[in-house]
């Protein structure tokens, strides 16, 4: 299906991406945790919303 060309490419590309993501992450840490602050309470938010949705959806069907 693949080559053995493309699946050592594949493998180096996806370690590359994930070393460059990881070290940007850990270069801006400080900024997120000052800029994003409460964007923990729209996480929570959006979760009880979903579960919300998913029991009203079960009430309903039965």
């Amino acid at each position: 299906m693949f080559t053995t060309g493309q699946l050592i490419f594949a493998v180096l590309f996806a370690i590359t991406f994930l070393l460059i993501i990881t070290f940007s992450y850990k270069k801006d840490k400080k900024i997120h945790l000052k800029n994003y602050k409460g964007v923990i309470w729209v996480l929570v938010s959006f979760l009880i919303f979903l579960v919300f949705l998913f029991l009203i959806k079960n009430f309903l069907k039965n």
